[in-house]
Protein backbone atom coordinates (compact mmCIF):
# COMPACT_ATOMS: atom_id res chain seq x y z
CA UNK A 1 0.00 0.00 0.00
CA UNK A 2 1.49 3.22 -0.90
CA UNK A 3 0.64 6.50 1.49
CA UNK A 4 -1.63 8.69 1.05
CA UNK A 5 -1.31 12.75 2.61
CA UNK A 6 -4.51 14.16 3.36
CA UNK A 7 -4.91 17.86 3.75
CA UNK A 8 -7.37 18.23 6.70
CA UNK A 9 -8.73 20.27 9.11
CA UNK A 10 -11.45 21.67 6.86
CA UNK A 11 -12.77 20.60 9.09
CA UNK A 12 -11.44 18.28 11.77
CA UNK A 13 -14.88 16.10 11.99
CA UNK A 14 -15.18 15.74 8.41
CA UNK A 15 -11.19 14.71 8.43
CA UNK A 16 -11.65 12.09 10.61
CA UNK A 17 -14.78 10.84 9.24
CA UNK A 18 -12.58 10.26 5.99
CA UNK A 19 -10.24 8.28 8.12
CA UNK A 20 -12.67 5.84 9.46
CA UNK A 21 -13.92 5.76 5.83
CA UNK A 22 -11.05 4.48 4.11
CA UNK A 23 -10.56 2.52 7.20
CA UNK A 24 -13.87 0.84 6.37
CA UNK A 25 -13.03 0.12 2.74
CA UNK A 26 -10.45 -2.08 2.86
CA UNK A 27 -11.22 -6.08 3.77
CA UNK A 28 -8.16 -6.08 5.81
CA UNK A 29 -7.35 -9.16 7.84
CA UNK A 30 -4.42 -7.21 9.84
CA UNK A 31 -3.22 -3.65 10.84
CA UNK A 32 -0.79 -3.98 8.00
CA UNK A 33 -3.76 -4.52 5.10
CA UNK A 34 -4.77 -0.80 5.68
CA UNK A 35 -4.32 1.93 3.96
CA UNK A 36 -1.22 4.21 5.53
CA UNK A 37 -2.52 8.05 5.61
CA UNK A 38 -0.50 11.26 6.75
CA UNK A 39 -2.71 13.19 7.69
CA UNK A 40 -1.94 17.11 7.92
CA UNK A 41 -5.22 17.91 10.37
CA UNK A 42 -4.75 21.84 10.57
CA UNK A 43 -7.51 23.98 11.44
CA UNK A 44 -5.92 27.08 11.03
CA UNK A 45 -6.39 26.59 7.48
CA UNK A 46 -7.97 30.49 6.60
CA UNK A 47 -11.44 30.43 6.01
CA UNK A 48 -12.97 29.15 2.56
CA UNK A 49 -16.17 31.26 2.89
CA UNK A 50 -14.45 34.34 4.15
CA UNK A 51 -11.86 34.58 1.82
CA UNK A 52 -14.09 33.51 -1.47
CA UNK A 53 -17.53 34.87 -0.41
CA UNK A 54 -17.46 37.28 2.53
CA UNK A 55 -13.87 38.29 1.09
CA UNK A 56 -12.62 39.34 4.88
CA UNK A 57 -10.01 37.12 5.22
CA UNK A 58 -6.81 35.60 2.78
CA UNK A 59 -6.38 32.77 0.78
CA UNK A 60 -5.99 29.37 2.38
CA UNK A 61 -3.39 28.83 -0.86
CA UNK A 62 -0.33 29.74 0.94
CA UNK A 63 -1.02 27.57 3.87
CA UNK A 64 -2.68 24.41 1.63
CA UNK A 65 0.93 24.75 -0.54
CA UNK A 66 2.91 24.05 2.70
CA UNK A 67 1.01 21.44 3.71
CA UNK A 68 1.59 20.04 0.68
CA UNK A 69 5.22 20.22 0.74
CA UNK A 70 5.09 19.10 4.09
CA UNK A 71 2.83 15.89 3.53
CA UNK A 72 5.26 15.23 0.42
CA UNK A 73 8.55 15.55 2.96
CA UNK A 74 6.64 12.93 5.31
CA UNK A 75 6.69 10.41 2.55
CA UNK A 76 3.10 10.57 0.76
CA UNK A 77 3.03 9.43 -2.85
CA UNK A 78 -0.26 11.28 -3.30
CA UNK A 79 -2.43 13.93 -2.04
CA UNK A 80 -6.05 14.03 -1.37
CA UNK A 81 -8.32 17.33 0.58
CA UNK A 82 -11.44 16.06 2.34
CA UNK A 83 -13.08 19.64 1.62
CA UNK A 84 -14.95 20.36 -1.59
CA UNK A 85 -14.75 24.11 -1.31
CA UNK A 86 -11.44 23.48 -1.05
CA UNK A 87 -10.92 22.51 -4.40
CA UNK A 88 -11.39 25.93 -5.22
CA UNK A 89 -6.97 26.01 -5.08
CA UNK A 90 -6.82 22.49 -6.55
CA UNK A 91 -4.46 24.01 -9.01
CA UNK A 92 -2.50 25.90 -7.32
CA UNK A 93 -1.87 22.76 -5.26
CA UNK A 94 -0.87 20.94 -7.99
CA UNK A 95 1.49 24.01 -8.86
CA UNK A 96 3.42 23.29 -5.82
CA UNK A 97 3.75 19.87 -5.75
CA UNK A 98 4.89 16.90 -7.75
CA UNK A 99 2.67 14.21 -6.05
CA UNK A 100 -0.44 13.50 -8.10
CA UNK A 101 -3.75 15.43 -6.38
CA UNK A 102 -6.64 12.75 -6.09
CA UNK A 103 -9.42 15.40 -7.18
CA UNK A 104 -12.58 14.47 -5.47
CA UNK A 105 -14.49 16.31 -7.81
CA UNK A 106 -14.05 14.74 -10.57
CA UNK A 107 -14.28 10.82 -8.66
CA UNK A 108 -17.97 12.65 -7.96
CA UNK A 109 -18.62 13.41 -11.91
CA UNK A 110 -17.92 9.73 -12.72
CA UNK A 111 -20.05 8.51 -9.99
CA UNK A 112 -22.96 11.11 -10.59
CA UNK A 113 -22.53 10.34 -14.79
CA UNK A 114 -25.66 8.31 -15.48
CA UNK A 115 -27.64 9.54 -12.34
CA UNK A 116 -29.66 12.13 -14.03
CA UNK A 117 -30.62 15.80 -12.89
CA UNK A 118 -28.70 16.05 -9.67
CA UNK A 119 -29.69 18.30 -7.02
CA UNK A 120 -26.36 19.82 -4.93
CA UNK A 121 -26.37 20.14 -0.81
CA UNK A 122 -23.72 22.33 -0.42
CA UNK A 123 -21.21 24.79 1.66
CA UNK A 124 -22.76 28.52 0.06
CA UNK A 125 -18.68 29.06 -1.22
CA UNK A 126 -18.92 25.69 -2.75
CA UNK A 127 -22.29 26.59 -5.36
CA UNK A 128 -21.33 30.24 -5.92
CA UNK A 129 -17.56 29.84 -6.98
CA UNK A 130 -18.79 27.15 -9.63
CA UNK A 131 -16.18 24.92 -8.90
CA UNK A 132 -18.67 21.97 -10.36
CA UNK A 133 -19.76 23.21 -12.75
CA UNK A 134 -16.41 22.45 -14.93
CA UNK A 135 -16.99 18.66 -13.81
CA UNK A 136 -20.54 17.65 -14.10
CA UNK A 137 -22.05 17.36 -17.93
CA UNK A 138 -25.58 18.87 -16.88
CA UNK A 139 -26.57 22.29 -14.82
CA UNK A 140 -27.03 21.34 -11.26
CA UNK A 141 -30.01 22.39 -8.94
CA UNK A 142 -29.42 23.89 -5.34
CA UNK A 143 -31.68 25.41 -2.58
CA UNK A 144 -32.95 28.91 -3.24
CA UNK A 145 -31.40 29.79 0.31
CA UNK A 146 -28.26 29.53 1.20
CA UNK A 147 -29.04 30.35 4.99
CA UNK A 148 -30.01 27.41 6.65
CA UNK A 149 -27.10 24.97 4.52
CA UNK A 150 -24.72 27.58 6.03
CA UNK A 151 -26.43 27.23 9.47
CA UNK A 152 -26.24 23.55 9.07
CA UNK A 153 -22.70 23.81 8.36
CA UNK A 154 -21.50 26.09 11.16
CA UNK A 155 -23.26 24.30 14.00
CA UNK A 156 -20.94 20.50 12.89
CA UNK A 157 -17.84 22.96 13.11
CA UNK A 158 -19.13 24.08 16.12
CA UNK A 159 -19.33 20.08 17.72
CA UNK A 160 -23.05 19.61 16.95
CA UNK A 161 -23.75 15.88 16.85
CA UNK A 162 -24.91 15.42 12.95
CA UNK A 163 -28.47 13.86 14.78
CA UNK A 164 -28.85 17.76 15.52
CA UNK A 165 -28.74 18.65 11.86
CA UNK A 166 -30.69 15.62 10.59
CA UNK A 167 -33.97 17.71 10.74
CA UNK A 168 -32.77 20.55 8.75
CA UNK A 169 -30.51 18.26 6.25
CA UNK A 170 -33.66 16.32 5.54
CA UNK A 171 -35.85 18.95 4.48
CA UNK A 172 -33.58 20.05 2.49
CA UNK A 173 -33.31 17.18 0.50
CA UNK A 174 -36.57 16.65 0.15
CA UNK A 175 -36.76 19.50 -1.50
CA UNK A 176 -34.78 18.75 -4.11
CA UNK A 177 -35.97 15.25 -4.80
CA UNK A 178 -38.86 17.43 -6.04
CA UNK A 179 -37.10 18.79 -9.06
CA UNK A 180 -34.72 15.78 -9.31
CA UNK A 181 -33.25 12.38 -9.56
CA UNK A 182 -30.17 12.03 -7.66
CA UNK A 183 -28.93 14.34 -4.61
CA UNK A 184 -24.81 14.83 -4.12
CA UNK A 185 -23.65 16.10 -0.92
CA UNK A 186 -20.70 17.99 -1.35
CA UNK A 187 -20.09 19.16 1.65
CA UNK A 188 -17.76 17.06 3.96
CA UNK A 189 -19.20 18.45 7.41
CA UNK A 190 -23.11 17.01 5.98
CA UNK A 191 -21.85 14.12 4.99
CA UNK A 192 -21.27 13.36 8.93
CA UNK A 193 -25.41 13.24 8.59
CA UNK A 194 -25.87 11.92 5.32
CA UNK A 195 -26.24 8.13 6.16
CA UNK A 196 -28.88 9.10 8.68
CA UNK A 197 -31.20 10.71 5.87
CA UNK A 198 -34.34 8.54 5.21
CA UNK A 199 -33.70 5.52 3.21
CA UNK A 200 -36.01 6.56 0.09
CA UNK A 201 -33.59 9.40 -0.98
CA UNK A 202 -31.12 8.95 -3.52
CA UNK A 203 -27.89 10.43 -2.51
CA UNK A 204 -23.97 10.52 -3.52
CA UNK A 205 -21.56 11.81 -1.04
CA UNK A 206 -18.31 12.96 -2.71
CA UNK A 207 -16.21 12.36 0.28
CA UNK A 208 -16.76 8.53 -0.51
CA UNK A 209 -16.04 9.36 -4.19
CA UNK A 210 -12.28 10.61 -2.92
CA UNK A 211 -12.47 7.23 -0.51
CA UNK A 212 -12.58 5.50 -3.97
CA UNK A 213 -9.33 7.61 -5.19
CA UNK A 214 -7.33 6.96 -2.30
CA UNK A 215 -7.79 3.08 -1.63
CA UNK A 216 -6.82 2.85 -5.59
CA UNK A 217 -3.94 4.60 -5.22
CA UNK A 218 -2.68 3.12 -2.47
CA UNK A 219 -3.25 -0.03 -4.16
CA UNK A 220 -1.58 0.66 -6.75
CA UNK A 221 -4.88 0.06 -9.31
CA UNK A 222 -4.58 3.87 -11.06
Amino acid sequence: MRPVGILGGMGPQATVLLMQKVLDAVPAQDDADHVPLIVHQNPAVPSRIAALIEGTGPSPLPVLQDMAGDLAAAGATALAMPCNTAHHYAAGIRAASELPFLDMLSATARALADKGRIGILASPATRLTGIFDHYLDAPYTAPPDDAPLLEMIRAIKAGAPPQQILPALTEQARRLQERTDHILIACTELSLAAPLLPPDLAWTDSLDCLVGRIVAHAAQVD
